[in-house]
């Protein structure tokens, strides 16, 4: 599969998603948190408290991994065959940033709450008075590696991607 298919694999999987888990380390503590997220543009975008164990951990190693993964079945049973369990993933590594800037964190809290916005519940431009007290995360994801279950007798694909020209 080529660099550019991997790609398109892994983005529409993470843009079907909601939930992700955000891993964190800093002088050899690790922390991984549960996370709705929003994949856009090359970005994974999150929102969050303005202060607390995440973003300090951020401040302090922005080299972070962001993982999402679905399960689609039960495992395939054990009776000679290959062990095998229906699940696809995406795991993204990147830099983060806390997004200080108070007329940039409107428009990446506004760009999150976008893909949430259903024909009934509209979601609108987030104003200043909510962006001062709800704060936001961008990730720029610069390598990608992916799964997809086996089908039909074919075996599971692995994926990868790494940030090129193209994508970066």
């Amino acid at each position: 599969m080529s660099n550019d298919d991997a790609f398109t694999s892994m983005t529409d999987f993470l843009q079907e998603q909601d939930l992700g888990h955000l891993g964190l380390t800093v002088d050899g503590e690790v922390y991984v948190v549960p996370i709705n997220y929003t994949y856009s543009r090359g970005r994974i975008l999150l929102h969050c408290a303005l202060e607390g164990r995440k973003l300090d951990m951020i401040r302090a190693n922005p080299r972070v991994c962001f993982t999402v993964s679905r399960q689609d079945g039960l495992p395939v049973p054990h009776a000679g065959d290959a062990c095998d369990l229906p699940w696809r993933s995406v795991m993204c590594w990147g830099r983060a940033r806390v997004v200080d800037d108070l007329a940039e964190r409107c428009e990446t809290l506004t760009e999150f709450q976008a893909r949430y916005s259903t024909p009934s519940k509209p979601r609108a431009q987030v104003p200043r008075e909510r962006a001062e007290r709800c704060g936001a995360i961008e990730i720029v994801v610069d390598r990608m590696t992916g799964r997809t279950p086996a089908r039909d007798g074919d075996p599971a694909v692995h994926l990868e991607w790494e940030a090129t020209g193209a994508h970066a």
